[in-house]
């Protein structure tokens, strides 16, 4: 069977349909993409992939829709649009033409579409409406806003529209896969680094790298800080409750809080402490062994913190 055409409606696009397309033009980078409701374009045929238009769902024909009675729905109830459906049948295909690692294709599989394709599903089928003032700054707002205006009739205005839109479309979605699969990359080096530290508070890492997700996995629930290098400098940070919101398990010294350089090595008393911020999650120092010191003090004062709150508890 032959993909000589990708099909979907013309007129208006939205997101679904987009990223439908960043998933089918990766894996058929030949087929041409047809933008039109002709019912010669979208009935099924073995030279083509119809998606978001043809009111029909059928994976072994190749046709994609969701604006149908008895539309498809995911095993919870939630609904697909076009892009959970495109992503249900090819997201593994692609995932693999990325060149990502075969084993990791199931996890970022599942991660992808938790994350990303089920809230464009939700909101194309208006069952996720973002509120407030970010609500114009979602992606689908975001991409319906590179729709030509109403009276712009140059001929095309719309195919042209759709391209550009697609090519914002593919950075975004593959900015957020790449992201993905680094944390699964990071995942492996995290993990032999708690092995290392054992019953220790801090953590070191070889380089900056997301470690929370392996700290979480691993049980990890003795760890305060992580210390790292950076470009030029060492790096001492906290580590977030919760993979939302700014609360860490341990704030750095409160004595800290907004010095640099001189001042806060006077304060820390760590000759090479450079930089404190003053929400307290992250601090900088010259040399590694100025950064594991000041690790070293900003624990001993956390465990003096929370044995005090216990006691009073």
């Amino acid at each position: 069977m032959t993909t000589d055409y990708l099909v979907t409606h013309s007129g208006g696009f939205h997101a679904d349909e987009l990223l439908s397309s960043v998933i089918l033009t990766r894996l058929f980078p030949d087929a041409r993409i047809v933008r039109s409701r002709a019912p010669e374009w979208i009935t099924p045929a073995a030279d083509r992939i119809i998606y978001d238009v043809g009111g029909a769902y059928d994976g072994d024909a190749r046709i994609f829709d969701h604006h149908q009675r008895g539309a498809p729905l995911r095993d919870d109830g939630q609904p697909y649009s076009s892009f959970g459906l495109i992503w249900k049948h090819y997201g593994r295909d692609y995932l693999a033409a990325l060149g990502l690692p075969a084993d990791h294709i199931e996890s970022l599989h599942a991660s992808f579409d938790a994350s990303f394709v089920l809230p464009i599903d939700l909101t194309d089928n208006g069952a996720l409406s973002p509120s407030g003032p970010l609500a114009g700054l979602t992606l689908p707002s975001l991409l319906e806003t590179l729709k030509p205006n109403f009276d712009d009739n140059e001929p095309g205005a719309d195919d042209r529209a759709f391209h550009a839109a697609l090519a914002i479309a593919r950075t975004f979605a593959e900015a957020k896969i790449g992201k993905s699969a680094a944390k699964l990359r990071a995942e492996t080096i995290v993990e032999q680094a708690i092995v290392e530290t054992g019953a220790g508070r801090v953590l070191e890492l070889p380089m900056g790298m997301p470690f929370r997700p392996a700290i979480v996995k691993s049980g990890a629930d003795h760890l305060l800080f992580v210390v790292h290098p950076r470009d030029k400098d060492w790096c001492l940070t906290g580590i977030r409750r919760e993979e939302e919101g700014f609360a860490l398990r341990a704030d750095l010294p409160k004595s800290w809080a907004g010095l640099s350089n001189g001042e806060l090595e006077s304060v820390c008393g760590v000759k090479g402490a450079s930089f404190c911020h003053n929400g307290r999650f992250i601090a900088a120092a010259t040399t590694r062994e100025a950064a594991l010191a000041m690790a070293d003090i900003a624990v001993a004062e956390a465990l003096s913190e929370m044995e005090s709150e216990a006691v009073v508890e």
